[in-house]
């Protein structure tokens, strides 16, 4: 255990035959307990200091590791939000490609039936314009012929009907 001032100032040596001159070591021994008591009180004031600044520092770090927790979770967090931006993109780019594939395929089954509907509507053109045709020529062939009186009945196409007044 360490000299205390009050454990310098108790302490008594032994005289002995033409010792030291015995003012001058308590003097000294005064002296050694001023100086000595200052510097307990300096290591005191030092030691508190430490602790402030230890208690800071831990407060610092405390401060830098939430910093540093803080910078990690933004990272991995930005990086979430980009893989699901990436993603979100993928599917959208999907369905994008989805949709226009399904408007394409509506648009040539559309333009197949349309096609079909033209060649059909063709078809009937083709049937009407004969039809109208054998009965022109069938008319023609009335007015060539003299005999009016022996009139053989026309088959007209289907669908037509003559109408007499």
């Amino acid at each position: 255990m360490p000299l205390t001032p009050l454990d310098i100032h108790n302490k008594e040596f032994t005289r002995g035959f033409r010792g030291y001159n015995e003012d001058e070591v308590n003097e000294f021994l005064d002296k050694v307990i001023k100086d000595y008591e200052s510097v307990i009180r300096e290591k005191q004031g030092l030691e508190e200091t430490v602790a402030k600044l230890e208690e800071k520092l831990d407060y610092f770090k405390n401060i830098e590791d939430t910093l540093n927790k803080s910078i990690l979770i933004a990272q991995e967090t930005g990086e979430e939000v980009k893989r699901n931006a990436t993603k979100e993109a993928r599917l959208i780019v999907k369905e994008a490609e989805k949709n226009a594939d399904r408007i394409i395929n509506e648009a040539l089954s559309k333009s197949r039936k349309v096609s079909m509907d033209i060649e059909e509507i063709k078809k009937q053109a083709n049937v009407y314009r004969t039809r109208f045709r054998m009965l022109i020529e069938a008319q023609l062939e009335m007015l060539k012929n003299d005999e009016w009186e022996v009139l053989q009945p026309v088959e007209l196409p289907e669908g037509y009907e003559l109408e007499v007044k």
